[in-house]
């Protein structure tokens, strides 16, 4: 008997979505930063075993669109509902369980096993936990609700085991050793814009889209050239800083993590090119893989 399922995580921006995704699979799949909106796409990552593969999709967080590429992850988001076969719905002990009702009434409709994990439960006393239980208990009356700490691990091995009941009989959608529906571009993108949000401020992480226009690889090394996109002259000098200092550093980090991910040596180069207003321009969102998956 082989058991198969996609488990779709969602919720709220900032709840832990992304680092839970890398815990339950193991690996550097989706970038996790303490900034908003940090995932962009529909991320997927598979965990075998013998007997079982779990499809785990991490989304965008839940948020009301303010210009089309919110629109694009929000349809990332809601797609999640769509064919899950266990839906994972993340909150915290922080944010209020009022937030984004529509979506959640969503949630509450849903005919699938639906577990509610309570992250960052460090943060708070088991008093208030007990209350924050009873009340998503009040919410979401037909589902679980699994309390952890995604900053320590604490609980994830129970989500695991928990998620590993709930599929459906099935043979693999995936090849038994397949990690990710992604490609590898899609990662080094990802790596280089994780740099870009944790070393830059205000607008411009969310300013900046990276395409990779050369993977070059053999048995031991990749040779990468990649293009910053900003929307602004100005954003660019601040992305690339006094001679060139700021960009290096991105591109230092960036391949560092690279090199552990793939496990070979890499050379990459990166360059910073302006494409006005490319999130409001549907046209720029379809070449940049936005509103494809």
């Amino acid at each position: 008997m082989h058991k198969a399922g996609f488990v779709n995580i969602v919720g709220n921006p900032n709840v832990g979505k992304s680092t839970l995704m890398n815990l339950l699979v193991g690996e550097h799949i989706s970038i996790a930063t303490f900034k908003a909106q940090t995932t962009r796409h529909r991320i997927m990552g598979i965990v075998n075993t013998e007997e079982s593969q779990i499809v785990f999709s991490d989304t965008p967080g839940v948020l009301k669109p303010n210009y089309k590429l919110q629109e694009s992850m929000l349809a990332f988001s809601e797609s999640a509902l769509v064919d899950a076969d266990v839906l994972l719905y993340m909150t915290d002990v922080v944010e209020k369980a009022d937030k984004n009702s529509e979506f959640l009434d969503k949630v509450a409709r849903m005919k699938v096993p639906v577990l509610v994990i309570i992250n960052k439960i460090d943060l708070t006393d088991e008093e208030n936990l007990i209350k924050l239980v009873e009340s998503w208990h009040e919410k979401l009356p037909n589902a679980e609700i699994i309390p952890i700490s995604a900053a320590t691990a604490f609980g994830v091995k129970t989500v695991l085991k928990r998620v590993n009941e709930l599929i459906p009989e099935c043979p693999p959608y995936f090849e038994k050793d397949q990690l990710t529906d992604k490609p590898a571009r899609f990662f080094v993108s990802e790596i280089v814009r994780e740099k870009i949000l944790l070393h830059y401020d205000k607008e411009i992480p969310y300013s900046v889209e990276v395409v990779v226009e050369q993977f070059r690889e053999n048995h031991s090394r990749i040779v990468i050239n990649a293009v910053i996109y900003v929307e602004r002259e100005s954003q660019k000098g601040i992305l690339i800083g006094h001679e060139g200092q700021a960009l290096k550093r991105v591109a230092i980090e960036a391949r560092k993590d690279l090199e552990k991910f793939f496990g070979k040596k890499i050379f990459m180069e990166l360059f910073v090119k302006v494409d006005k207003d490319w999130r409001s321009s549907d046209r720029e969102l379809r070449n940049f893989g936005y509103g494809q998956e």
